[in-house]
């Protein structure tokens, strides 16, 4: 796609169900107004209102997982209001949105499930020239069987109650994230929306150079592109809004008062050093940096996240790894 119709591009036959993750101005009155509009038609106003942010952080994705479940044991985990996931924390989100009757299914995907329901190993020789080691259909059929037509359906009631869920993929081309609205798809009635939901739950989860770039085809100025999304990790580890979109300031402007708003954070991963011995070897040095490299984009986030929520006045709340939680061999 050239460069300046990168900001004109949309996907045929859907309207608003993506803006970019780095400009407020994508959350325009409008989506506001018809938020509360949907809020108001099915009673589903309160003056709590809680955020729940979902991060990245590969098969530490069970961490997640496993707070949501312990949260319904305990009684005390609240309906979020709007729900937003990143690579891991984007198969999570969907749950997690929906609430108590899916954890059974959350559980299953987080303790059922091995490397080889995620990628297929290339050979050697299928590496060179391609775009990743690893083939990703599996990851693709663990999507497919949990994004079902019910499922789809039980987001779209969610979302007509005023409830939102986000997921985040990174643009590679224009180096951005985009925040998709799923349940908006969901909602659409436009032929093919399961599988645009399933294809953005991938692209989210997508490891570039390990899985393959999704393309998702896009059209501007009456002629058609392919884009390409890789793991929203790329450009966040967790989001919630915009730094430049301000709730409070919303708030003023829609004349509401007194909403008393929470936002936690699931920090799938450690928030400390962690000591190993690095081999001189590639793979090992290379491995190593990454694993560092997102560890401290997540603190980032996380301080980013807990900055925005001060200045408007939302309460934060964060959980991550324990430094004192060591992995152990089955």
């Amino acid at each position: 796609m050239p460069e300046p119709l990168v900001t004109q591009s949309a996907v045929p036959g859907y309207k608003n169900i993506r803006h970019w993750g780095d400009n407020g101005e994508g959350l325009s009155p409008g989506i506001v107004a018809e938020i509360e509009a949907q809020q108001k038609a099915s009673g589903n106003i309160h003056k709590e209102s809680n955020f729940l942010a979902v991060s990245g952080g590969g098969s530490n994705g069970a961490f997640g997982a496993g707070v949501l479940f312990g949260w319904t044991a305990s009684g005390k985990r609240p309906e979020f209001t709007v729900v937003t996931g990143v690579s891991t924390g984007s198969l999570i989100a969907p749950f997690a949105f929906l609430g108590p009757p899916y954890d059974d299914y959350l559980k299953e995907a987080y303790t059922q499930v091995s490397g080889d329901d995620i990628f297929e190993r290339k050979g050697v020789l299928s590496i060179l020239g391609s775009a990743s080691v690893a083939d990703n259909s599996p990851l693709r059929r663990l999507v497919s069987r949990y994004v079902t037509a019910q499922m789809l359906a039980d987001i779209e009631r969610e979302h007509n109650r005023g409830r939102r869920l986000l997921v985040g993929t990174t643009n590679l081309d224009a180096e951005r994230p985009v925040v998709w609205d799923i349940g908006a798809i969901a909602s659409s009635g436009v032929p093919g929306r399961q599988q645009l939901i399933q294809d953005i739950l991938v692209a989210s989860a997508s490891i570039p150079g390990v899985f393959p770039p999704v393309k998702i085809q896009v059209v501007a100025d009456g002629m058609t592109f392919d884009e390409m999304h890789v793991d929203g990790g790329t450009s966040n580890q967790a989001f919630m809004f915009p730094s430049n979109f301000s709730v409070r300031e919303n708030d003023r402007k829609m004349n509401r008062k007194g909403i008393i708003r929470t936002l936690y954070v699931l920090r799938n991963g450690k928030v400390t050093p962690e000591f190993s011995k690095v081999k001189p070897r590639l793979a090992s040095i290379v491995g190593k940096s990454i694993s560092s490299l997102i560890k401290t984009q997540g603190i980032g986030d996380l301080y980013r996240m807990y900055a925005n929520a001060q200045r408007d006045g939302i309460a934060f709340r964060a959980i991550w790894i324990p430094e004192s939680f060591t992995m152990r061999e089955a």
